[in-house]
């Protein structure tokens, strides 16, 4: 998921919570975005703007007027900025000054003028935050249309039921992703994604199968969430360390090429577009033994069978309103093979990556590629999965305009 070129007001009062405003940063920065803080007066007696400063590579905005030369900040200004506010820890105090609108710091006239949304993670203990007062000013919030943020529990609709302690960064930056997800460029999308090898049993405990990881595919099943897709991710067996975090993805776990062309051929035509990106097994035993083969003699001969094509059968079927999107991962004539493979599965485009690439290919975190289509090609350096995911899917979301 993405915050990818989000500007996120983040506002810190005066809470013990107030240290993990520098986790929210990070990941928020790792995520994408550009972060500007701003600080109550109270919360500088918990963290200190030098710090925030240094993470942000911004100046930290506290007081109305940073010198005596007349110079101002400007809370209109920043309100005009953002595509997001987000107030974390936010103390019961400052809950009521916003619910009430008494601007006495930079932080509430600055959430006063704030022109995007808004989301609130309450930091305070049981006690006060189960205080009809308390209680009574964030549901006043809610009805303004502010988003709270709390354990457990995420947006809150109706109920306030946390237990006040501030939520953890991660799940924090989080809500903001999904919240921004569901207004991303393939919001209303439908799309299936193929992820990870197959395997093609030869007895019940061994099997024909490749180095494929998976991680290509969940990075794209990830970042088409992240930008408001509902995704079918059917995945090969991988790790059990792979697993999704957005809820927009689905996941349909397969184990052989059969099972993952059945799955395809069921998912596609409800899809508005499909991504192969999974290392399927061309080839699959003639037979398979039911109980483990004992070793005798000095050979074993293993008869092999073509799998069924699944790119070639889903763009047999492809309609004019559906996209289609294949991998190539070639050792020699790289750039030959997959315009062959463009034309014959009838892709709209194809990625080519290369096990020549250092980095690139099977079981790394990062990767090489090319997109190639009918008239063009367009290469790109060795980048992050998360990365690659975001070219791809750009490429993807351009054709569905």
């Amino acid at each position: 998921m993405s915050l990818r070129g989000k500007k996120i007001v983040l506002g810190i009062t005066g809470s013990i919570a107030a240290y993990k405003s520098c986790l929210v940063i990070r990941q928020l920065i790792k995520k994408g975005a550009e972060v500007q803080v701003v600080i109550t007066p109270a919360g500088k007696e918990f963290i200190t703007p030098i710090t925030l400063s240094a993470l942000t590579s911004k100046h930290v905005v506290s007081e109305f007027f940073s010198q005596r030369d007349g110079t101002w900040h400007s809370h209109v200004d920043l309100g005009l900025w953002a595509d997001a506010m987000l107030i974390a820890p936010a103390t019961a105090s400052t809950i009521g000054k916003m619910a009430n609108g008494v601007a006495d710091n930079m932080l509430i006239t600055t959430y006063l003028s704030m022109k995007a949304p808004v989301f609130v993670a309450p930091a305070m203990d049981l006690d006060m935050y189960a205080h009809p007062s308390t209680q009574k000013n964030l549901a006043t919030l809610q009805a303004y249309g502010n988003h709270i943020i709390e354990p457990g529990t995420g947006f809150l609709a109706s109920k306030l039921e946390g237990k006040g302690r501030m939520e953890e960064p991660e799940n924090i930056v989080r809500c903001l992703e999904q919240f921004f997800s569901c207004q991303g460029d393939l919001a209303g999308k439908k799309i299936l994604i193929t992820a990870g090898p197959t395997y093609e049993k030869i007895d019940p405990v061994r099997f024909i199968g490749n180095y494929s990881s998976g991680k290509m595919g969940f990075a794209l099943a990830e970042e088409c969430a992240s930008r408001g897709a509902e995704v079918a991710l059917v995945c090969g067996p991988v790790s059990t360390a792979m697993q999704t975090a957005h809820p927009h993805v689905k996941r349909i776990d397969v184990e052989c090429a059969q099972e993952m062309y059945d799955a395809c051929m069921d998912i596609y035509p409800r899809m508005d577009a499909a991504i192969l990106c999974a290392a399927v097994a061309d080839f699959t035993p003639e037979t398979t033994a039911t109980q483990k083969i004992k070793r005798k003699g000095d050979d074993m001969v293993i008869r092999l069978k073509p799998t069924r094509d699944i790119a070639a059968a889903l763009g047999k079927i492809k309609s004019s309103g559906q996209l289609l999107v294949g991998f190539a991962l070639e050792t020699n004539d790289e750039e030959a093979n997959a315009q062959s493979k463009l034309q014959k599965k009838n892709f709209d485009f194809i990625v080519l990556n290369s096990l020549n690439d250092q980095g690139a290919g099977f079981r790394t975190d990062t990767n090489k590629v090319s997109i190639i289509t009918a008239t063009d090609k367009h290469n790109y350096p060795l980048k992050p999965k998360a990365e690659v995911a975001q070219d791809i899917i750009d490429a993807l979301a351009g054709l569905m305009k």
